[in-house]
């Protein structure tokens, strides 16, 4: 019976041993790569100032844009570490220290420095998630009206509102690319550039089919229609990224003052860009220059080859992606805006908001910020489980 009790102390001490040692490990390495983080700023600092990049405009933006993205991890990299030597600090007076009121000092500071250390660590948890590599990106948004096609079209158009006044709200820089609207002024198709800093971060949850529930203006029985609009969220993309091969493409010009084919004798500013390959045709007539006109159509091309993309590395992963609620199929349901009970469900993270006007008055933070926290809870639990 001895035996056996010696035994299980033996075993408890041994516990006890690995797990000291597996917690030092953990502080170990979090401490390495905050040190590695602080370096890393320290040296796109420098670089930054250097005549080197000052003469190279591209090189600047770049190193730049690689500060922005890093200075939060940098911020709470140092108090973490500021508050990790105070921490150590402490423990070491009150190892060796006798004066009871170095001791009491010694005891506050510890308990302050740790309660600290655990406020920030739960934000760098979040800070060092891994990162969509297009979440700093600007995007191209897309509003296509799916079933009941008037219905569908004038909420599409109620969705274009929504969307400019968040963005404006924001200060943000919305530009519409492409319009075309049905007689009744609702949306066939419409497609906005939105150019700012981190705004696909933000608005790739928009991506999917939004559902509207009510009683169309046209309906004279009062019934509750139900319709769908689909939008989808490409991030933009430059040469690097994405090829596009010029044997691939054919590029017509037409009047943009009439109907594509009566142009004669007119400026031909209107351009559609047919990528032969996949089908895509991007037709681009909002500015008065041709010249840019065809790069709007070509950035516009290179996003929708871009998306294709990743939707093939999406169904090829069979799971979630990084930094994705759901499936982000195009044909999922995300949201139902039911106006008769006013309320707007998030299908996703089954959360609901009332004042659907408010709403589509371009007041989104809420619903957004709600699916970037549940988002992260998401990927905080990939990350634990794969640690």
């Amino acid at each position: 019976m001895a035996g056996s009790k010696e035994i299980f102390c033996y075993e408890l001490l041994a516990i006890g041993y690995w797990l000291k040692n597996f917690i030092s490990k953990i502080f170990f390495n979090m401490i390495e790569k905050l040190k590695w983080i602080i370096e890393k700023y320290e040296e796109l600092m420098a670089k930054s100032i250097s005549p080197e990049v000052i003469a190279d405009p591209k090189e600047s933006i770049r190193i730049n844009k690689e500060i922005s993205n890093m200075q939060e991890r940098y911020d709470l990299a140092k108090e973490y570490t500021t508050l990790w030597n105070q921490l150590e600090e402490a423990k070491e007076i009150l190892n060796i220290e006798s004066d009871e009121e170095m001791l009491e000092i010694a005891k506050e500071q510890k308990k302050e420095s740790e309660e600290k250390l655990a406020e920030v660590e739960g934000k760098l948890k979040i800070a060092l998630l891994p990162q969509d590599p297009n979440d700093d990106k600007n995007i191209f948004l897309e509003i296509r009206p799916a079933a009941w096609w008037d219905e569908a079209a004038l909420f599409g158009a109620e969705l274009l509102k929504m969307y400019l006044a968040f963005a404006q709200k924001k200060w943000w820089k919305p530009e519409i690319v492409e319009e075309q609207l049905t007689d009744i002024w609702g949306v066939k198709f419409v497609m906005v550039k939105i150019s700012w800093d981190k705004v696909y971060s933000l608005m790739k949850f928009e991506s999917g089919v939004h559902r509207v529930q009510r009683i169309p203006e046209t309906e004279s029985q009062w019934r509750v229609h139900t319709s769908t609009v689909t939008v989808a969220i490409m991030p933009e993309v430059d040469d690097v990224s994405i090829y596009i091969d010029p044997k691939d493409v054919t590029m017509d010009t037409y009047a943009a003052s009439s109907s594509w084919w009566q142009n004669a004798n007119k400026n031909q500013t209107w351009i559609r860009l047919h990528h032969i390959p996949t089908g895509i045709i991007v037709d681009i007539w909002d500015s008065k220059s041709q010249i840019k006109n065809k790069e709007k159509a070509f950035e516009v091309l290179k996003s929708r080859l871009y998306q294709i993309e990743l939707d093939k590395q999406q169904k090829e992963q069979k799971e979630l992606r990084w930094n994705q609620i759901g499936t982000w199929d195009r044909s999922e349901k995300i949201r139902t805006y039911n106006f008769p009970q006013d309320r707007i469900t998030d299908h996703r993270i089954h959360k609901s908001w009332s004042n659907i006007p408010v709403i589509l008055a371009g007041e989104l933070d809420d619903v957004l910020n709600s699916l970037v926290v549940e988002n992260q809870a998401m990927l905080l639990e990939k990350v634990e489980k794969s640690e």
